[in-house]
């Protein structure tokens, strides 16, 4: 059976990962948290699964590669720099990174960017995700994964057509323009809401996400595929055969 090494083991995804684990194939070969031994994991387990803090990345990577361990990264809030470090560190071993593992939303970008190809610049795209009170980023890492699957779909980056706050802004929506909205409260595990909005007629795609197992159960899964591949870098997509 495959060993997986939970870096933020007492994290809410890291508990949850262990505790479905056994269920998919898969044993825990140890957990890290903050001021443990990262290399000593990697060096005991056959993949690693990271969620913990964008802080944390660089050491954990760094371990990963000296222990020629395969790692997911799962954490979210990442920056240039951290995709910088993600690159290099694929250059040893096999890096997965993804703003989310549900499978569900890994299918979605992939309609998402078909649909905003198909439906052409005249069709408005807005993106609408909840989440519980204690999640510190917005928009979420999968609200901007799908994001990019539709300025992938329009063949122009996302950063050309994001708009994350519409406060005092006057005037028409601007075509082509990807919008985003955010909603915090409870304990919501996590809505995301795309909507395509024509003249006359609208098309919504949802993902609604019920409990967190679903994330960790994504995890598992893409561990399990990600410990027999050669140095690269991964996503979720590919997990999947898409």
């Amino acid at each position: 059976m495959t060993a997986i090494g939970i870096l933020g083991s007492e994290g809410r995804m890291g508990r949850a990962i262990a505790a479905v684990a056994t269920d998919l194939g898969a044993t825990v070969a140890g957990g890290v948290d903050a001021g443990g031994d990262p290399l000593a994991l990697a060096k005991a387990s056959d993949v690693l699964v990271d969620f913990t803090a964008p802080g944390a990345l660089e050491a954990n990577l760094a371990a990963a590669c000296e222990g020629g361990t395969p790692i997911v990264v799962g954490t979210t809030g990442l920056t240039a720099q951290h995709h910088a470090l993600i690159d290099n560190a694929a250059a040893r071993i096999a890096v997965l990174q993804t703003s989310t593992t549900s499978l569900g939303i890994t299918l979605l970008a992939r309609l998402v960017a078909d649909a905003a190809e198909k439906l052409g610049p005249d069709w408005d795209i807005e993106i609408v995700e909840a989440h519980h009170r204690h999640k510190v980023d917005a928009p979420s890492g999968t609200a901007l994964l799908l994001g990019e699957a539709a300025a992938e779909g329009r063949g122009a980056p996302l950063g050309d057509l994001k708009v994350v706050d519409r406060a005092g802004l006057i005037g028409a929506r601007a075509e082509g323009t990807i919008g985003f909205a955010s909603i915090r409260g409870g304990s919501i595990a996590g809505d995301h809401q795309v909507i395509l909005a024509g003249s006359g007629e609208r098309l919504e795609l949802i993902h609604r996400a019920e409990s967190r197992e679903i994330f960790a159960r994504g995890a598992v899964r893409a561990a399990l595929w990600l410990a027999g591949q050669p140095a690269g870098r991964y996503a979720m997509a590919e997990v999947l055969g898409l």
